[in-house]
């Protein structure tokens, strides 16, 4: 299995940058030091740190679990729930693949 680097677009790098940014505020309004969350999230102070950096190469599943730490799970229910273009597609009543396109060879 080969490792892929994965290129982030600049309007993406900032939006995962301002998310950990947030998720650091969190942290410190709730005046919980760095190695609270990490023993609360089972994860390590590196991954923390990179998960308030906006770090991309942190699994779902840490930033999961710091988010419930800090009770702010819910938050993960409004990731794609607004989803205005696809309303108006469905709305418009046109078909969409059930799929994508197959690889070519």
């Amino acid at each position: 299995m080969e490792n892929r680097t994965v290129v982030l677009l600049p309007k993406i790098a900032r939006i995962l940058s301002e998310a950990g940014e947030n998720i650091k505020l969190a942290r410190l309004r709730r005046q919980l030091t760095a190695e609270q969350v990490c023993e609360r999230a089972g994860i390590g102070r590196n991954t923390l740190w990179s998960i308030e950096k906006g770090g991309s190469n942190v699994a779902m599943g840490a930033y999961a679990n710091v988010l419930f730490t800090l009770g702010l799970e819910k938050d993960l229910l409004k990731l794609a729930g607004e989803d205005p273009l696809g309303r108006k597609l469905q709305d418009a009543g046109l078909e969409t693949k059930k799929r994508g396109p197959k690889k070519r060879q």
